[in-house]
């Protein structure tokens, strides 16, 4: 597959996935610049589980009569046309090509699977979902815990400062940001039942799976005042 390259119109992060036994694949995912949003490549008719009401989020908030189908599951059926016989813990080389870098590693499959969800999902049309866009932009694939709790508690603070600067109301406090990764968590939960009747292996399910304890890493994180990361603000004189 010749190399993809991001252009005037849309961003493309590309994740290329090696396996112990001499299998590789590529999967390219491209966004929008001015909607921020992934370009779909989902062909018609979508499989049964994509539709609203199959495992649908208890939280949601569309109607199957104005959305047939759900925006995320639509979103996701190319990766598990593509990855659904993945098993999780099978070793995988993986280098991701970002508009800004290159980052390769060797890990699981459920890993690298996770981070490419996580993308999909950040930039899908889902009224849940959108919060996460502005992180997206700034993927970093295979982010650790303290990296994400960082970038997300950063993405909602600068998100504050720009209503402040709009003349809008707004908060420090993180009482919101909490509200949104519960109604995550409800998110990936119903994902992960919708992706069981989608794949043979359970790569991707456990990749939500890991998604969803990242997201109560964030959230106990939130409820603890981030104090963990206090130490490295002294010189702005916290402590």
């Amino acid at each position: 597959m010749a190399l993809e390259v991001s252009d005037d119109s849309q961003w493309v992060f590309l994740y290329k996935l090696a396996f112990a036994d001499g299998n590789s694949l590529e999967f390219p995912i491209r966004i929008d610049k001015a909607s921020n949003s992934f370009i779909p490549n989902t062909p018609a008719p979508p499989p049964a589980w994509a539709q609203l009401d199959y495992q649908q989020c208890s939280n949601c908030p569309l109607h199957k009569s104005d959305v047939p189908i759900c925006p995320v599951a639509a979103n996701l059926v190319p990766l598990m046309e593509l990855c659904g016989a993945i098993s999780s813990y099978q070793t995988v080389h993986m280098q991701a090509v970002t508009p800004e870098r290159t980052i390769s590693g060797e890990t699981t499959a459920q890993r690298v699977l996770s981070s490419i969800l996580g993308l999909i999902i950040a930039t899908s049309p889902c009224p849940h979902t959108e919060y996460l866009k502005p992180m997206a932009r700034f993927h970093l694939p295979l982010a650790s815990d303290d990296e994400t709790i960082y970038r997300v508690s950063s993405m909602y603070l600068l998100a504050q400062y720009f209503l402040y600067k709009s003349g809008k109301p707004y908060s420090l406090e993180l009482d919101n940001l909490s509200n949104i990764y519960r109604n995550l968590q409800v998110v990936n939960r119903a994902l992960a039942s919708r992706l069981k009747a989608a794949i043979s292996d359970d790569a991707a399910v456990n990749g939500i799976i890991l998604l969803d304890l990242l997201g109560q890493s964030v959230s106990w994180s939130i409820e603890d005042g981030l104090e963990h990361m206090r130490y490295l603000f002294d010189h702005y004189g916290v402590v």
